[in-house]
Protein backbone atom coordinates (compact mmCIF):
# COMPACT_ATOMS: atom_id res chain seq x y z
CA UNK A 1 0.00 0.00 0.00
CA UNK A 2 2.70 2.50 0.98
CA UNK A 3 4.53 2.18 -2.33
CA UNK A 4 1.30 2.89 -4.19
CA UNK A 5 0.86 6.28 -2.53
CA UNK A 6 4.43 7.07 -1.42
CA UNK A 7 4.72 10.19 -3.58
CA UNK A 8 1.39 11.56 -2.38
CA UNK A 9 2.31 10.97 1.26
CA UNK A 10 5.66 12.69 0.82
CA UNK A 11 3.93 15.66 -0.81
CA UNK A 12 1.37 15.64 2.00
CA UNK A 13 4.08 16.06 4.66
CA UNK A 14 5.38 19.18 2.93
CA UNK A 15 1.89 20.59 2.42
CA UNK A 16 0.78 20.13 6.00
CA UNK A 17 3.96 21.83 7.23
CA UNK A 18 3.11 24.78 5.01
CA UNK A 19 -0.48 24.90 6.28
CA UNK A 20 0.70 25.01 9.89
CA UNK A 21 3.45 27.58 9.45
CA UNK A 22 3.11 30.48 11.88
CA UNK A 23 5.11 33.48 13.10
CA UNK A 24 4.01 32.62 16.65
CA UNK A 25 6.72 30.42 18.12
CA UNK A 26 4.51 28.31 20.39
CA UNK A 27 2.04 27.52 17.59
CA UNK A 28 4.93 26.67 15.30
CA UNK A 29 6.43 24.39 17.97
CA UNK A 30 3.20 22.51 18.68
CA UNK A 31 2.47 22.14 14.99
CA UNK A 32 6.02 20.97 14.37
CA UNK A 33 5.72 18.34 17.08
CA UNK A 34 2.48 16.98 15.61
CA UNK A 35 3.86 16.93 12.08
CA UNK A 36 7.13 15.40 13.25
CA UNK A 37 5.34 12.69 15.22
CA UNK A 38 3.43 11.90 12.06
CA UNK A 39 1.56 8.82 13.16
CA UNK A 40 0.29 6.34 10.64
CA UNK A 41 -1.27 9.00 8.39
CA UNK A 42 -4.15 6.59 8.00
CA UNK A 43 -6.76 9.18 7.04
CA UNK A 44 -4.60 10.76 4.29
CA UNK A 45 -3.76 7.25 3.05
CA UNK A 46 -7.47 6.47 2.79
CA UNK A 47 -8.03 9.67 0.84
CA UNK A 48 -5.17 9.01 -1.59
CA UNK A 49 -6.19 5.40 -2.20
CA UNK A 50 -9.77 6.48 -2.83
CA UNK A 51 -8.50 9.16 -5.19
CA UNK A 52 -6.61 6.57 -7.22
CA UNK A 53 -9.60 4.21 -7.25
CA UNK A 54 -11.91 6.99 -8.51
CA UNK A 55 -9.33 8.68 -10.76
CA UNK A 56 -9.92 11.89 -8.80
CA UNK A 57 -8.04 15.13 -9.47
CA UNK A 58 -4.82 15.11 -7.43
CA UNK A 59 -5.10 18.58 -5.88
CA UNK A 60 -8.72 18.04 -4.83
CA UNK A 61 -7.73 14.76 -3.17
CA UNK A 62 -4.83 16.48 -1.41
CA UNK A 63 -7.14 19.14 0.01
CA UNK A 64 -9.45 16.45 1.40
CA UNK A 65 -6.47 14.71 3.02
CA UNK A 66 -5.21 17.97 4.53
CA UNK A 67 -8.59 19.10 5.84
CA UNK A 68 -9.37 15.76 7.47
CA UNK A 69 -5.92 15.38 9.06
CA UNK A 70 -5.90 18.95 10.38
CA UNK A 71 -9.31 18.40 11.95
CA UNK A 72 -7.99 15.19 13.48
CA UNK A 73 -4.86 16.95 14.81
CA UNK A 74 -6.94 19.74 16.35
CA UNK A 75 -9.11 17.16 18.09
CA UNK A 76 -6.00 15.46 19.52
CA UNK A 77 -4.83 18.68 21.16
CA UNK A 78 -8.24 19.22 22.72
CA UNK A 79 -8.65 15.54 23.68
CA UNK A 80 -5.36 15.41 25.56
CA UNK A 81 -6.42 18.33 27.71
CA UNK A 82 -9.89 16.87 28.32
CA UNK A 83 -8.41 13.48 29.26
CA UNK A 84 -5.62 15.07 31.34
CA UNK A 85 -3.19 12.95 29.31
CA UNK A 86 0.52 12.98 30.07
CA UNK A 87 1.81 11.95 26.65
CA UNK A 88 0.92 11.93 22.98
CA UNK A 89 2.74 9.48 20.71
CA UNK A 90 5.46 9.00 23.30
CA UNK A 91 6.12 12.71 23.92
CA UNK A 92 4.81 15.01 26.62
CA UNK A 93 1.34 16.30 25.75
CA UNK A 94 1.27 19.85 24.38
CA UNK A 95 -0.74 21.34 27.24
CA UNK A 96 1.74 19.87 29.72
CA UNK A 97 4.56 21.80 28.06
CA UNK A 98 2.85 25.00 26.95
CA UNK A 99 -0.27 25.27 29.12
CA UNK A 100 -3.97 24.99 28.45
CA UNK A 101 -4.44 28.29 26.64
CA UNK A 102 -1.67 27.71 24.12
CA UNK A 103 -2.77 24.12 23.45
CA UNK A 104 -6.44 25.01 22.95
CA UNK A 105 -5.72 28.02 20.76
CA UNK A 106 -3.24 26.02 18.67
CA UNK A 107 -6.01 23.49 18.09
CA UNK A 108 -8.29 26.33 17.08
CA UNK A 109 -5.57 27.60 14.74
CA UNK A 110 -5.65 24.22 13.00
CA UNK A 111 -9.42 24.46 12.69
CA UNK A 112 -8.97 27.89 11.09
CA UNK A 113 -6.62 26.34 8.53
CA UNK A 114 -9.31 23.77 7.78
CA UNK A 115 -11.70 26.61 6.96
CA UNK A 116 -9.15 28.01 4.52
CA UNK A 117 -8.80 24.68 2.75
CA UNK A 118 -12.58 24.35 2.49
CA UNK A 119 -12.73 27.79 0.90
CA UNK A 120 -10.05 26.78 -1.63
CA UNK A 121 -11.88 23.56 -2.44
CA UNK A 122 -15.10 25.43 -3.15
CA UNK A 123 -17.30 22.37 -2.68
CA UNK A 124 -20.44 23.01 -0.66
CA UNK A 125 -20.94 19.26 -0.29
CA UNK A 126 -17.48 18.74 1.18
CA UNK A 127 -17.88 21.77 3.45
CA UNK A 128 -21.15 20.36 4.75
CA UNK A 129 -19.52 16.96 5.28
CA UNK A 130 -16.65 18.47 7.27
CA UNK A 131 -19.07 20.57 9.34
CA UNK A 132 -21.07 17.47 10.22
CA UNK A 133 -17.87 15.54 10.98
CA UNK A 134 -16.60 18.21 13.37
CA UNK A 135 -19.97 18.30 15.13
CA UNK A 136 -20.01 14.51 15.49
CA UNK A 137 -16.49 14.55 16.99
CA UNK A 138 -17.60 17.07 19.62
CA UNK A 139 -20.75 15.07 20.37
CA UNK A 140 -18.71 11.90 20.78
CA UNK A 141 -16.36 13.50 23.30
CA UNK A 142 -19.17 15.03 25.34
CA UNK A 143 -21.20 11.82 25.16
CA UNK A 144 -18.26 9.83 26.52
CA UNK A 145 -18.03 12.20 29.49
CA UNK A 146 -21.80 12.15 29.93
CA UNK A 147 -21.88 8.36 29.87
CA UNK A 148 -19.31 8.16 32.69
CA UNK A 149 -20.92 10.94 34.73
CA UNK A 150 -24.48 9.60 34.52
CA UNK A 151 -23.38 5.94 34.41
CA UNK A 152 -25.50 5.37 31.30
CA UNK A 153 -23.40 2.51 30.02
CA UNK A 154 -25.13 0.80 27.11
CA UNK A 155 -24.24 -0.41 23.63
CA UNK A 156 -25.97 2.33 21.56
CA UNK A 157 -24.21 5.05 23.55
CA UNK A 158 -20.85 3.32 23.27
CA UNK A 159 -21.32 2.93 19.51
CA UNK A 160 -22.13 6.63 19.19
CA UNK A 161 -18.95 7.45 21.12
CA UNK A 162 -16.65 5.38 18.88
CA UNK A 163 -18.36 6.78 15.79
CA UNK A 164 -17.50 10.28 16.98
CA UNK A 165 -14.01 9.41 18.22
CA UNK A 166 -12.83 7.59 15.12
CA UNK A 167 -15.29 6.45 12.47
CA UNK A 168 -16.60 9.79 11.20
CA UNK A 169 -13.09 11.03 10.35
CA UNK A 170 -12.27 7.89 8.38
CA UNK A 171 -15.60 8.18 6.59
CA UNK A 172 -14.90 11.82 5.77
CA UNK A 173 -11.53 10.90 4.23
CA UNK A 174 -13.09 8.53 1.71
CA UNK A 175 -16.51 10.10 1.20
CA UNK A 176 -14.89 13.51 0.85
CA UNK A 177 -12.86 12.31 -2.13
CA UNK A 178 -16.02 10.83 -3.60
CA UNK A 179 -17.71 14.22 -3.32
CA UNK A 180 -14.92 16.26 -4.91
CA UNK A 181 -14.49 13.60 -7.62
CA UNK A 182 -18.16 13.89 -8.57
CA UNK A 183 -18.95 10.26 -7.78
CA UNK A 184 -22.58 9.21 -7.94
CA UNK A 185 -24.72 8.88 -4.82
CA UNK A 186 -24.39 5.09 -4.65
CA UNK A 187 -20.59 5.26 -4.72
CA UNK A 188 -20.50 8.00 -2.09
CA UNK A 189 -22.83 5.97 0.13
CA UNK A 190 -20.62 2.90 -0.31
CA UNK A 191 -17.54 4.90 0.63
CA UNK A 192 -19.23 6.27 3.74
CA UNK A 193 -20.34 2.80 4.80
CA UNK A 194 -16.79 1.55 4.30
CA UNK A 195 -15.25 4.40 6.28
CA UNK A 196 -17.67 4.10 9.19
CA UNK A 197 -17.31 0.32 9.42
CA UNK A 198 -13.52 0.42 9.14
CA UNK A 199 -13.38 3.19 11.74
CA UNK A 200 -15.48 1.17 14.17
CA UNK A 201 -13.32 -1.92 13.63
CA UNK A 202 -10.19 0.19 14.19
CA UNK A 203 -11.51 1.69 17.45
CA UNK A 204 -12.89 -1.64 18.70
CA UNK A 205 -9.50 -3.23 18.15
CA UNK A 206 -7.82 -0.34 19.95
CA UNK A 207 -10.24 -0.70 22.89
CA UNK A 208 -9.67 -4.46 22.95
CA UNK A 209 -5.88 -4.13 23.07
CA UNK A 210 -6.00 -1.35 25.66
CA UNK A 211 -7.28 -3.91 28.16
CA UNK A 212 -6.42 -7.32 26.73
CA UNK A 213 -3.24 -6.60 24.81
CA UNK A 214 0.39 -7.09 25.79
CA UNK A 215 2.00 -4.04 27.38
CA UNK A 216 5.39 -4.79 25.80
CA UNK A 217 3.88 -4.97 22.33
CA UNK A 218 1.75 -1.87 22.90
CA UNK A 219 4.63 0.09 24.37
CA UNK A 220 2.46 1.31 27.25
CA UNK A 221 0.66 -0.17 30.27
CA UNK A 222 -2.69 -1.83 29.61
CA UNK A 223 -5.87 -0.56 31.24
CA UNK A 224 -5.56 3.10 30.32
CA UNK A 225 -9.24 3.43 29.47
CA UNK A 226 -10.31 1.97 32.82
CA UNK A 227 -8.01 4.37 34.68
CA UNK A 228 -9.75 7.23 32.86
CA UNK A 229 -13.18 5.86 33.82
CA UNK A 230 -14.05 4.77 30.27
CA UNK A 231 -16.18 1.70 29.68
CA UNK A 232 -15.35 0.04 26.36
CA UNK A 233 -16.94 -2.98 24.70
CA UNK A 234 -14.91 -5.71 26.48
CA UNK A 235 -16.22 -4.38 29.82
CA UNK A 236 -19.64 -3.18 28.70
CA UNK A 237 -21.24 -6.63 28.72
CA UNK A 238 -20.23 -7.15 32.35
CA UNK A 239 -21.87 -3.86 33.34
CA UNK A 240 -25.04 -4.68 31.38
CA UNK A 241 -25.15 -8.12 33.04
CA UNK A 242 -24.91 -6.57 36.48
CA UNK A 243 -21.50 -7.96 37.47
CA UNK A 244 -21.07 -5.94 40.67
CA UNK A 245 -17.30 -6.38 40.94
CA UNK A 246 -16.75 -5.02 37.44
CA UNK A 247 -18.91 -1.99 38.21
CA UNK A 248 -16.94 -1.27 41.38
CA UNK A 249 -13.66 -1.37 39.46
CA UNK A 250 -15.05 1.04 36.86
CA UNK A 251 -16.36 3.44 39.49
CA UNK A 252 -12.99 3.68 41.25
CA UNK A 253 -11.16 4.02 37.91
CA UNK A 254 -9.23 0.79 38.57
CA UNK A 255 -7.46 2.59 41.37
CA UNK A 256 -6.78 -0.37 43.66
CA UNK A 257 -3.80 -2.71 43.22
CA UNK A 258 -4.68 -5.64 40.97
CA UNK A 259 -7.82 -4.01 39.53
CA UNK A 260 -6.67 -4.22 35.92
CA UNK A 261 -5.67 -7.87 36.22
CA UNK A 262 -8.98 -8.69 37.91
CA UNK A 263 -10.99 -6.94 35.20
CA UNK A 264 -9.08 -8.86 32.54
CA UNK A 265 -9.99 -12.11 34.30
CA UNK A 266 -13.65 -11.08 34.56
CA UNK A 267 -13.80 -10.08 30.90
CA UNK A 268 -12.37 -13.40 29.78
CA UNK A 269 -14.58 -15.38 32.16
CA UNK A 270 -17.75 -13.68 30.91
CA UNK A 271 -16.87 -13.67 27.21
CA UNK A 272 -16.19 -9.96 26.78
CA UNK A 273 -13.10 -10.75 24.75
CA UNK A 274 -15.00 -12.99 22.32
CA UNK A 275 -17.84 -10.49 22.03
CA UNK A 276 -15.41 -7.78 21.02
CA UNK A 277 -13.66 -10.05 18.51
CA UNK A 278 -17.02 -10.86 16.91
CA UNK A 279 -17.89 -7.16 16.74
CA UNK A 280 -14.59 -6.37 15.01
CA UNK A 281 -15.11 -9.20 12.52
CA UNK A 282 -18.64 -7.96 11.78
CA UNK A 283 -17.47 -4.41 11.05
CA UNK A 284 -14.60 -5.69 8.90
CA UNK A 285 -17.05 -7.77 6.88
CA UNK A 286 -19.32 -4.73 6.46
CA UNK A 287 -16.41 -2.57 5.30
CA UNK A 288 -15.21 -5.14 2.77
CA UNK A 289 -18.70 -5.69 1.37
CA UNK A 290 -19.26 -1.94 0.98
CA UNK A 291 -16.40 -1.58 -1.52
CA UNK A 292 -18.04 -3.83 -4.12
CA UNK A 293 -19.12 -0.88 -6.34
CA UNK A 294 -15.56 0.47 -6.67
CA UNK A 295 -13.58 -0.46 -9.79
CA UNK A 296 -11.01 -3.25 -9.31
CA UNK A 297 -7.33 -2.43 -9.09
CA UNK A 298 -4.39 -1.99 -6.73
CA UNK A 299 -6.03 0.87 -4.79
CA UNK A 300 -9.20 -1.16 -4.33
CA UNK A 301 -7.16 -4.09 -3.05
CA UNK A 302 -5.28 -1.84 -0.61
CA UNK A 303 -8.54 -0.42 0.73
CA UNK A 304 -9.81 -3.97 1.32
CA UNK A 305 -6.60 -4.99 3.09
CA UNK A 306 -6.77 -2.18 5.67
CA UNK A 307 -9.86 -3.34 7.61
CA UNK A 308 -8.90 -7.00 7.21
CA UNK A 309 -5.65 -6.24 9.02
CA UNK A 310 -7.59 -5.31 12.16
CA UNK A 311 -8.40 -8.99 12.68
CA UNK A 312 -4.67 -9.77 12.69
CA UNK A 313 -3.86 -7.19 15.39
CA UNK A 314 -5.60 -8.72 18.37
CA UNK A 315 -2.45 -9.80 20.24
Amino acid sequence: MVSLIADQLADFEERIKAELRSDVAFIEAIAGDLVGAGGKRLRPSLAFLTGIALDAEAEATMRVALAVELLHSASLLHDDLIDDADTRRGAKAAFRRYGNVVSVMSGDYMLARVLGILAQQGSSGFTELMSDTAARICEGEVLQFQMATLETWDLPTYEAVIDGKTAVLMAAAVEGVGLVAGADAATRSALRTYGMAYGRAFQLRDDYLDLLGDSCTLGKPVGGDLREGKVTLPVLGLIEDGIAEALEIVRRHAGDPGDIERMVALVRAHGGDLRTQRAIASEVQRAVAALAPLPPGAAHDALLALPRAELERLT
